[in-house]
C-alpha cells in the first residue's frame, strides 16, 4: 500500500486520523512489513505516535500523536476513560437481549495471541466491559454496535464468542463462517479530546456494506 491511497479524515500539528484498511498492520513488523504507523510516519516525515490498535483484519477509524506530548496528553485521557472507541460487528447467531453490558474477566495467553472468560480473578486477568445495541438482525446474523468501556485484546471478539456469537469470519473465536476470511469487525467511530485545545473531536468510519456479509442488511 502507498501512503497516497491513505484516507486522512483530519490532521493538524498534533494528531492525524486516519481510516486503516483491513489487511494491514497496526505497527510495524519485525520482519519489515510497515504498518499504518510506518506508512503515516513516511508520510509525515517524522516519527508518529500509535495510541491504540486494530488487528490486521479489522479495518476503520484511528487516530495517531504527531509529537511526544500529544501522545502524552491522549495516553492518559485513555488510562482515564476519556477516550471513547465504538465499533460494528456482525455476528453468528442474535443476541438473547437486543441491548445490554457485558461484563467477564478476561484473561490473556500471550502464547497463543488468544484471549479466555475466567471465572475468576488471578495473575494475568484483567475486568473488561462493553455495551451494546443490535442495529438489524435476520434469521441467522444480527449487526450490532459497541461501545468499548475497557480496552482488552480481543475483547469483543471473545466476549461475544463465549456467549455463542461469534463474530462472523473469525474462526480463532468460534465462527463457522469462512466465506470471506475476514472478521466482521469495524472501527466505526471515535471520540476524544483534542490534547492541545482540550476541543472534543468525533470521527467516523462505515463499513463497506456493498461486501458480504455487511451486504446483507444493506446498510444501517
Amino acid at each position: 500500500m502507498q501512503t497516497d491511497d491513505l484516507n486522512i479524515l483530519y490532521e493538524d500539528a498534533e494528531i492525524t486520523v486516519c481510516e486503516k484498511p483491513k489487511g494491514i498492520l497496526s505497527e510495524n513488523a519485525l520482519n519489515g512489513e510497515k504498518g499504518i504507523i510506518g506508512l503515516l510516519s513516511d508520510r509525515a516525515g517524522k516519527p508518529l505516535h500509535l495510541l491504540h490498535r486494530l488487528d490486521r483484519n479489522v479495518g476503520g477509524v484511528m487516530v495517531f500523536a504527531n509529537t511526544k506530548k500529544s501522545a502524552a496528553a491522549l495516553s492518559m485521557d485513555i488510562a482515564q476513560g476519556r477516550f471513547f472507541k465504538e465499533y460494528m460487528a456482525v455476528t453468528d447467531g442474535i443476541p438473547q437481549e437486543d441491548s445490554g453490558v457485558y461484563k467477564d474477566l478476561l484473561f490473556k495467553d500471550s502464547r497463543k495471541n488468544r484471549s479466555y472468560v475466567v471465572n475468576r480473578m488471578r495473575k494475568g486477568v484483567r475486568e473488561a466491559s462493553l455495551e451494546y445495541t443490535v442495529l438489524k438482525k435476520n434469521t441467522e446474523k444480527s449487526i450490532v454496535r459497541v461501545l468499548l468501556h475497557t480496552g482488552r485484546t480481543h475483547q469483543i471478539r471473545v466476549q461475544f464468542s463465549s456467549r455463542k456469537t461469534p463474530l462472523t469470519g473469525d474462526v480463532k473465536y468460534g465462527s463457522r463462517d469462512r466465506t470471506t476470511g475476514d472478521i466482521a469487525l469495524h472501527s466505526c467511530r471515535i471520540s476524544f479530546y483534542h490534547p492541545v485545545t482540550k476541543e472534543k473531536l468525533c470521527f467516523e468510519s462505515q463499513p463497506d456494506f456493498s461486501v458480504y456479509p455487511w451486504s446483507i442488511f444493506g446498510g444501517i
